[in-house]
């Protein structure tokens, strides 16, 4: 059965004028998923018989937290989500001065393997639909009764291994008639899928960029990211170029910092020389690493020094704050908890 709230407003559409009911009812129902509303009985512009006609023909995929999770140490909050499969997932609310920001999963799961990453460990479920990803977002606004300014697409799965339902969702948190959400709001991260990259320059979509890069060179980086032994280095920084290129938008470069690992002075020239002229901005991740791995974060004093070469040389770099290490907000590290 059809999920209405994965379709977009034109497909809402031809659905509706399938069953032989107006082209304005896709706005009535477009908003309410907007609001996160999916029960059929809360949609009070909609009269009895034609919910009941809708919903006999046509289903609605619902997100609804399951437990939230507030830190101590912040204003982060974490919620384990249920799908109506009984899946659970997570998303992250985070305070900040400009406004209310998300970080949302795209899969149930993840197929990458990265030795960092919580997510992995159990492998890939399944893909989210367009709907339910919306449906995270709406689910915190409800919950936290704020509108979200910023979203990113950052939490359990990876985006671009569901490219064409992730399309969809940006269509539709974007879209005037929904959460009007501006796309420059909205940051998608990616463990280097390079072909799904090339797709994405294409979609006239203007968000930002975030690659999880981790390694200047292909020795380190395919020992922590089986993606690389797909997708080198030399093919995704190609990749990368051609977004900026094609986007005029800066890409954002993820980089944990781990023990022995990456975190050499020498490693930072290299990534120096790796990133030259390009438009780009490193934020350094100084990660609580799950105990599966066996990695351990880079001291205070590595990552100091980290940064100061990348100055050095020249390269945008940041050091990201570490918030909701009390509530498990690393990706993935809830669900394994509450799933195992």
């Amino acid at each position: 059965m059809i999920n209405l709230n994965d379709l977009t407003l034109g497909q809402l559409e031809d659905a509706l004028q399938s069953i032989g009911e107006p082209k304005y009812r896709a706005g009535q129902l477009f908003k309410w998923f907007a609001r996160g509303v999916t029960d059929p009985d809360d949609m009070s512009d909609l009269s009895k018989p034609l919910r009941e006609k809708l919903f006999s023909s046509f289903g609605i995929a619902p997100v609804t937290v399951e437990q939230c999770f507030a830190s101590k140490a912040d204003d982060t909050k974490k919620y384990l989500l249920r799908l109506s499969d009984g899946n659970l997932i997570e998303s992250v609310a985070m305070h900040y001065k400009h406004g209310l920001s998300v970080c949302i999963s795209t899969q149930v799961g993840c197929l990458m393997g990265c030795e960092f990453c919580a997510s992995t460990l159990s492998g890939r479920v399944r893909n989210l639909t367009a709907g339910e990803i919306l449906g995270q977002v709406a689910a915190l606004q409800r919950a936290l009764s704020a509108r979200v300014s910023n979203i990113v697409l950052m939490g359990i799965g990876e985006p671009l291994d569901n490219f064409g339902n992730v399309v969809t969702f940006l269509k539709n948190v974007n879209h005037p008639q929904g959460m009007n959400i501006g796309y420059r709001h909205i940051s998608l991260s990616t463990c280097g899928i390079a072909d799904r990259i090339y797709d994405l320059a294409k979609q006239n979509m203007p968000i930002t960029l975030s690659v999880s890069l981790h390694a200047p060179n292909d020795g380190i980086r395919s020992r922590i990211m089986p993606v690389n032994k797909k997708y080198p280095v030399a093919v995704l920084m190609a990749a990368c170029r051609e977004y900026v290129k094609a986007t005029n938008r800066r890409i954002s470069f993820e980089y944990i910092l781990i023990d022995g690992l990456n975190d050499s002075l020498d490693t930072a020239d290299e990534l120096a020389g790796l990133l030259r002229n390009l438009q780009c901005h490193v934020n350094l991740i100084p990660a609580n690493f799950v105990p599966e791995s066996g990695l351990k974060k880079s001291c205070s004093a590595a990552v100091a020094a980290f940064k100061k070469r990348l100055e050095l040389r020249r390269i945008n770099v940041t050091v990201r704050r570490e918030l909701g290490a009390d509530i498990d907000a690393s990706c993935g590290q809830l669900r394994q908890r509450h799933s195992g």
